[in-house]
């Protein structure tokens, strides 16, 4: 048992050395519990939770959640909220993918040690390329809003329009974005461009994800 026991161990060792350990399993994990644990959602605008603590691996130099980590828990939530939905199931028919291709965060108060909380989750819509989500970190002992993170999914291999027919078996119409964040996908549109012309590059380049 000894002798299997330590290559077991140093290979353990090296997974989470070498390799975002956890991450590689919660994800995964997150989806299935999504998938099978939990009911469908069929309203693709519905709000969905995703509860968590602030461990002990999560602080900072000063002992509060580290900015970073609001960013992975929302893309454990984001996970089991387009899993719950149906997305990610339409977008492996359809042969898509959806990446990552803008996000932004606002932090109003820290989380603190063992503090639990909820990743409130929900979809604002969608334009010809990409679907926007917003992740609202709210903590549970008061109820208040301590993070709030807008982000821009985009779909490669199909478009945002394709999946949404795909689920509702019709097509619909997608809802108007909030003025704040017709904004911010403004910004984001001029940056692309200011750096496509940057690099010298026309705008008949093919376009940032």
């Amino acid at each position: 048992m000894l002798p299997l026991l330590v290559p077991l161990m140093g290979l353990a060792l090296a997974y989470f050395a070498l390799l975002d350990g956890w991450y590689l399993l919660r994800v995964p994990c997150a989806v299935l519990r999504a998938r099978l644990l939990r009911p469908r959602v069929r309203d693709l605008l519905a709000e969905q939770r995703y509860s968590g603590r602030v461990l002990p691996s999560d602080l900072d130099l000063l002992l509060h959640m580290n900015n970073a980590r609001y960013l992975r828990e929302a893309d454990m939530a984001r996970a089991a909220h387009l899993a719950r939905c149906g997305v990610l199931g339409a977008l492996r028919t359809l042969g898509a993918r959806a990446v990552m291709a803008a996000s932004c965060a606002r932090y109003r108060r820290s989380l603190r040690l063992l503090e639990p909380f909820e990743v409130r989750t929900r979809l604002l819509g969608w334009d010809d390329r990409a679907f926007y989500l917003e992740a609202r970190f709210v903590s549970l002992r008061d109820g208040f809003l301590c993070a709030l993170l807008r982000s821009r999914q985009h779909v490669l291999g199909a478009s945002p329009e394709r999946v949404v027919q795909h689920l509702c078996k019709r097509r619909v119409e997608p809802p108007e974005l909030p003025e704040d964040l017709q904004h911010w996908v403004a910004y984001n549109e001029a940056s692309s461009r200011l750096l496509r012309a940057e690099s010298g590059l026309g705008e008949d380049v093919v376009k940032d994800q």
